[in-house]
């Protein structure tokens, strides 16, 4: 493999023997973002006791976070894009370890909030430098489905793990420890990609897309938020209609904006191929529907089970496990299947272990009942993840590679807000009208709750079977690629401009 790739510094070629190490940086970096989105679940309840935060403001602890990665995400990437994928990658770093440190110290919640959302900013443009640094380092077929492999079991069991490692924490340290324990990660992590990982960015830097960025970032932030409201407004209140109407009006003016411009923050020609727009769209629906296997799991462990939080997280352990096995297939199958087949079949999986979560009563044991949906869903999602994640930045341009695996992230942090949203309606609305038509009592109201849980996976297990439909018709039998192809004289130009 001779691809060049453009350099801070010698040309030099992307096959030396330091691009594994990278990938073990980049899968560092990774698994601490997915970390962070779920650690912090199991140690909410000891914060808010110890800062005194409101029943009411206790989502923003979570809320301000995911607000500002989601709106961020499309801007994060255009700007590993131009300045440099790696230079942006560690200063992402360092800006989140420092974020999580005053996290970790913050002693009223104001500072808590504003932290975790400037954690949130440092990670919108960290999460796309490193899945674009991943895009132009691994060129090859296999080595590609080998590295996507890596960081679909990173990306898909991180959120298993930090349930795990948050109840660890805040019962044998503090809850404080869940959010400081990214800054030695992150100095260790940008430590070494200053000595691992190799620079690249576009050949020729253009003006910033500035109206695409405010219209993306604006709309983004209003879709985000406006679901986040959801939960304490309702569909019908003037504040959600207010912001998901704002985010409409904003988002259609993206797209128009980006028609005409010149320099777009998002080419069109990024989502508009039928394989790469297959696989955003499926990458949606997963964030949409998976939501609902930790949630409404872990309502039901703790809630029904009566399980702690410390072994809920270890309830999990065999979900990380199974996204593993499965991530590792798919890096082996990939070049000889193509992504199709393996999508579709992980999908179908995933969809079928949700669906048999539905079968969930007040009676069931984890054993029995819990443990095998549990494997079935993290094998199929290990399955699927590797493809989709590959397929979606598969011929893409590499000067925008960066704002490419942006997308990837954008969709599944705004799936993931609106399937909580979407799911809590779905389940509150259900165990209402199961207790309707039934005498009030604690075994009914157990038996409601139960209800709507298994409601929810239902429509889970739907949307995932549409995105098994998605990407059966969508995305490419075949694994064709490309290796990114740069001359000598932008590899000199580039050189010189560093």
């Amino acid at each position: 493999m001779t691809t060049e790739l453009l350099q801070d510094g010698p040309t030099v070629s992307v096959a030396d023997s330091r691009r594994f190490l990278a990938l073990g940086v980049i899968a560092l970096a990774q698994l601490m973002i997915v970390l962070d989105a779920s650690v912090v679940v199991v140690a909410l309840p000891s914060a808010q006791h110890a800062l005194h935060i409101s029943v009411a403001n206790r989502q923003w602890v979570m809320s301000a976070y995911t607000l500002v990665f989601g709106s961020l995400l499309l801007l994060g990437g255009r700007i590993a894009d131009y300045l440099g994928r790696r230079r942006v990658f560690i200063a992402g770093l360092l800006g989140f370890g420092g974020a999580s440190a005053i996290a970790g110290l913050a002693q009223n919640s104001a500072t808590l909030f504003g932290a975790r959302a400037l954690q949130g900013a440092f990670a919108a443009v960290m999460a796309p430098a490193a899945l674009s640094l991943l895009t132009v380092t691994f060129t090859e077929a296999r080595e590609r489905a080998r590295a996507f492999g890596v960081y679909g079991a990173v990306a898909g069991s991180g959120a298993a793990i930090g349930l795990v490692l948050g109840g660890v924490l805040t019962q044998y340290a503090s809850w404080r420890w869940t959010l400081l324990i990214n800054t030695p990660i992150a100095l260790v992590a940008a430590f070494a990609a200053s000595r691992v990982v190799r620079e690249s960015r576009v050949e020729v830097r253009h003006n910033y897309d500035v109206p695409g960025a405010v219209t993306s970032t604006g709309g983004l932030f209003l879709l985000v938020y406006g679901f986040t409201m959801v939960a304490s407004h309702g569909w019908g209140s003037p504040l959600t209609l207010s912001l998901l109407g704002g985010a409409v009006v904003l988002l259609g003016a993206f797209v128009a904006i980006e028609v005409r411009s010149a320099h777009p923050l998002l080419p069109l020609r990024v989502i508009i191929d039928r394989r790469r727009g297959g696989s955003f769209l499926s990458s949606l629906l997963v964030g949409f529907a998976l939501l609902g296997t930790f949630l409404f799991l872990t309502y039901f462990l703790q809630g029904v089970l009566g399980y702690s939080a410390l072994r809920t997280g270890f309830a999990f352990l065999p979900f990380s496990v199974g996204i593993i096995v499965g991530a590792t297939l798919a890096s082996r199958l990939l070049p000889r299947t193509g992504p199709r087949m393996l999508m579709v079949v992980g999908l179908a999986l995933a969809a079928g272990g949700l669906l048999w979560f539905s079968r969930l009563g007040t009676d069931s044991t984890y054993l029995a009942h819990v443990l095998a949906p549990e494997v079935l869903v993290s094998l199929g999602m290990g399955l699927a993840f590797v493809p989709m994640n590959s397929t979606a930045l598969l011929g893409v341009e590499e000067d925008s590679a960066g704002v490419a695996s942006a997308l990837i992230n954008t969709t599944q942090q705004v799936g993931g807000a609106l399937g909580t949203a979407f799911l809590n309606t779905i389940a509150a609305s259900s165990t209402a009208a199961f207790l309707i038509t039934r005498v009030v009592s604690l075994k009914n109201d157990r038996a409601a709750t139960v209800h709507g849980y298994t409601v929810a996976f239902e429509f889970s297990a739907l949307l995932l079977a549409l995105a098994a439909i998605v990407a059966g018709a969508l995305v490419g039998a075949k694994h064709h690629h490309a290796p990114v192809e740069v001359d000598a004289a932008s590899v000199a130009l580039e050189s010189s401009m560093s």
